[in-house]
């Protein structure tokens, strides 16, 4: 879509546009291997697939791919609540790991929620399960919330 105009559409609809191909997906989510799958009144799911490419000195997947995760979930679990002429920004994310991600962990589910939503600022939490329902890492984050100009 080339002639995109975010300011006419609601975060919700963006970003099912982006679920269903009308809109292509951000490409850090295409750097990262993670990918929109599930959007709802507050509500963001990804899910990705961390490889080789994403290793720490210790042959773990850094941390910095879970968190960039985190943050775009509840990002978008905050956009999914705003109306056509507004946007939102990550103020703050931190993140807890609890257990290794390897190249062999496979498919990870990152859910995120809004917990408070006030007008100029919001907050939402995210947990990170491997393919088993193991919690790998959760975290949350403040959001800043701002028309669209």
């Amino acid at each position: 879509m080339t002639d995109f105009d975010p300011s006419m559409l609601s975060g919700r609809d963006i970003l099912q546009s982006m679920i269903d191909g009308r809109l292509p997906p951000p490409t850090m989510a295409t750097t990262l291997h993670f990918t929109l799958v599930e959007v709802g009144d507050g509500l963001a799911v990804f899910t990705g697939t961390p490889d080789a490419s994403m290793l720490n000195p210790f042959g773990t997947i850094h941390g910095g791919w879970a968190l960039t995760v985190i943050d775009s979930a509840a990002a978008c679990a905050a956009l999914s609540t705003l109306p056509p002429g507004s946007n939102c920004t990550t103020v703050s994310t931190q993140a807890n790991f609890v257990r290794p991600i390897t190249r062999t962990t496979g498919l990870v589910r990152c859910e995120a929620r809004v917990l408070a939503r006030g007008r100029t600022i919001m907050t939402a939490d995210a947990k990170m399960t491997d393919t088993e329902g193991r919690l790998v890492a959760h975290g949350n984050s403040t959001l800043s919330v701002f028309p669209i100009k």
